[in-house]
């Protein structure tokens, strides 16, 4: 086995759903399975003696709400990054499940191309959000105090804060590669001093860093 290849859990109740995601994880040469269950139940039992790096959580389960085993992870100090499997326009849900830990989202009806992006990118550190549902974020983080550690006015480069604007709009690396004409490797080395300078640790704290200082 790839010792390099990322281990994805799957907790889905709907057959067909999971097997489709089953088949996009074994079929992916990066990704791994580390196990496929229905339940809450199940998805606890099997975390106890198995490693996951990325969990792809339901959160309509039949025996629970997904957004227990979200918390139950954070509880317990995991290193498990989790994506919410829905559908479009559940903004709500997805906005619960991110308040309870969850790092971004993953629609049922995506394509394996991106499936494995939002798998690897959440494994990066990233967050995978659309536009609607990081404006909701950005919204409901308004009324927080700014950071009192405020950015030295040369803290981020012009090329950073382009970045940063795509990155806001909801642009993946590889369209704001392709936008700003650099390769994808440089994006994410961008990204990685982006989260550095503002001492922040996923898309989502960098976006509302940002906004608080005025530099997006």
């Amino acid at each position: 086995m790839n010792t390099s290849s990322i281990k994805v859990l799957l907790v889905e109740d709907d057959e067909p759903m999971r097997m489709e995601f089953e088949s996009m994880v074994l079929s992916h040469p990066r990704l791994t399975l580390a196990g496929s269950v229905a339940t809450l139940g199940d998805a606890s039992a099997l975390l106890r003696h198995t490693v996951a790096d990325v969990a792809i959580i339901d959160l309509g389960l039949h025996d629970g709400d997904g957004i227990e085993l979200i918390k139950s992870l954070q509880q317990q100090g995991s290193r498990t990054a989790v994506l919410v499997a829905t559908i479009f326009g559940d903004e709500a849900h997805v906005i619960r499940a991110i308040e309870a830990g969850a790092r971004g989202y993953l629609l049922k009806d995506t394509s394996i191309d991106e499936f494995a992006r939002a798998v690897e990118l959440v494994h990066a550190g990233g967050a995978p959000l659309s536009p609607q549902i990081a404006r909701h974020l950005l919204k409901r983080f308004e009324p927080a105090e700014k950071s009192s550690a405020a950015l030295r006015p040369d803290g981020l480069t012009a090329r950073e804060i382009d970045i940063l604007r795509h990155i806001s709009q909801g642009f993946t690396v590889a369209e704001s590669a392709r936008m700003l004409n650099i390769s994808t490797h440089t994006v994410a080395t961008h990204i990685k001093n982006i989260y550095s300078k503002l001492a922040v640790h996923n898309r989502v704290e960098a976006l509302i860093q940002a906004r608080n200082q005025g530099l997006i």
